[in-house]
């Protein structure tokens, strides 16, 4: 399979052309030249088969031209290789979990399918690979530990400073080795500003040699399609299903949305956000503004130009094409709050607050829809946001086993200002 820019379809690209580079010179995002279909009976074939077998399966169209077979399944196995429950919460509403990888968020899957790429092509590389990332929040965990001490890889990630919460900052900086922590004085669309000019920068890229490990990278984001698969596969009812995303940079819901285009059953969408509602804006006027990001408690979703939007829109011909598929909702910190606080007193279920964005969405349409199941996705553990989370519930919530050995790390970061010069002087020394 070829891939080619969402900003120019005539130029294709290898799968480690596309991984390698991280984005094309013409500023696009890379996608495949053609989406493969899978025959209902593959589909089928999925339930009563393991996370790793359904990814193997899936992903074999998009990277077998560069992978060989046998590397690609170990890649997979060494990836999924965490359970991915569906987790009953209210009658006909699931809650996919995606937090019990090693650093307890969605982000893992994705970074440690990159991360071994990344270091079976490096392999041959004849010098290092940078790998620069920009973090909202747990991006910058799951990446620094999806590629902390692989060989011939070094790993730089910028942060806004004060905007993720202390055990996201403690898992990204207590490492040191080979991943560096920029803190920046600014949001998290100034980091991803950062990012993207380097890419762009034809001197520093003759100098070094950089990829990125954001969902902009094609091998982060087409991972996250598998666990859509898995969670139909888990549904015990055949009613139609409706999958509700928390959206912020929107890789995860293009995930899902490549998933349905190769032949996954699934009725509707629905992009939750936060208070950053450019793209719940954007659906209901037809018209795209991108914003400067605010501050909110489901800090991973403050993104105000998210970058999977040009993918997203390579997929639909019009908005109207788009809105058929996708319905957006945006939601306050307060109606975030209460809502983790109800599910919580009603169940027993604890929410983080990005799930709980997600499960705001599904409700509000399964309230007008009650024909349906509903998904949706649990993408971190309510311990990272043990500030928000455990006033609101009234307990404390037990620390996991993998958070335990970090807690006396000491952090180690380097802050910096939003200006690319100083950014792009520590990537040339570093």
């Amino acid at each position: 399979m070829n891939y080619i820019s969402t900003k120019n379809k005539s130029t294709q690209y290898s799968i480690k052309d596309a991984i390698i580079s991280g984005l094309p010179n013409d500023n696009g995002l890379y996608i495949p030249a053609k989406i493969p279909s899978f025959p209902s009976e593959i589909i089928d074939q999925f339930k009563g088969n393991s996370l790793s077998e359904i990814a193997y399966t899936v992903l074999l169209p998009y990277f077998s031209e560069e992978i060989e077979s046998d590397v690609l399944k170990g890649i997979c196995d060494d990836t999924f290789n965490f359970e991915i429950p569906l987790t009953p919460v209210t009658e006909n509403i699931y809650s996919l979990e995606l937090y019990h990888g090693p650093t307890l968020a969605f982000k893992d899957i994705g970074a440690r399918f990159l991360a071994r790429c990344l270091s079976y092509f490096a392999k041959n590389e004849n010098k290092k690979v940078k790998v620069i990332v920009a973090t909202s929040g747990d991006t910058g965990s799951a990446v620094a530990h999806g590629f902390y001490n692989l060989e011939n890889i070094e790993v730089v990630i910028l942060y806004p400073k004060g905007r993720i919460s202390d055990l996201q900052e403690k898992q990204m900086t207590c490492l040191g080795g080979n991943i560096t922590a920029l803190r920046v004085d600014g949001n998290f669309d100034d980091c991803q500003r950062l990012v993207k000019t380097a890419f762009l920068d034809t001197d520093l890229r003759k100098k070094i040699k950089v990829t990125s490990a954001n969902s902009i990278n094609i091998a982060r984001f087409i991972p996250q399609s598998v666990y859509y698969y898995y969670a139909l596969s888990q549904l015990p009812s055949k009613l139609p299903v409706t999958i509700s995303v928390p959206s912020g940079n929107f890789g995860n819901l293009t995930a899902g949305l490549y998933a349905k285009q190769t032949g996954l059953s699934i009725d509707k969408f629905i992009a939750s956000t936060n208070i950053n509602k450019v793209f719940t804006d954007y659906l209901e006027t037809g018209e795209y503004t991108p914003v400067k990001s605010k501050k909110s408690i489901s800090n991973a979703m403050d993104v105000g130009d998210p970058s999977n939007l040009a993918r997203i829109q390579s997929l639909f011909p019009t908005i109207d094409d788009l809105r058929k598929e996708v319905i957006s909702y945006s939601f306050t910190d307060e109606e975030t709050r209460d809502t983790i606080k109800a599910v919580f007193n009603k169940s027993g279920y604890i929410l983080d607050p990005h799930g709980a964005v997600g499960y705001l969405g599904l409700k509000k349409h399964l309230d007008s829809t009650p024909t349906r199941v509903g998904v949706f996705l649990e993408t971190a553990h309510p311990i990272k946001f043990r500030e928000t989370v455990e006033p609101v519930i009234g307990k404390t919530i037990d620390i996991p086993n993998q958070l335990i050995p970090l807690l006396d790390r000491k952090s180690h970061y380097t802050d910096i200002s939003s200006e690319y010069t100083e950014f792009k002087s520590i990537l040339l020394g570093c």
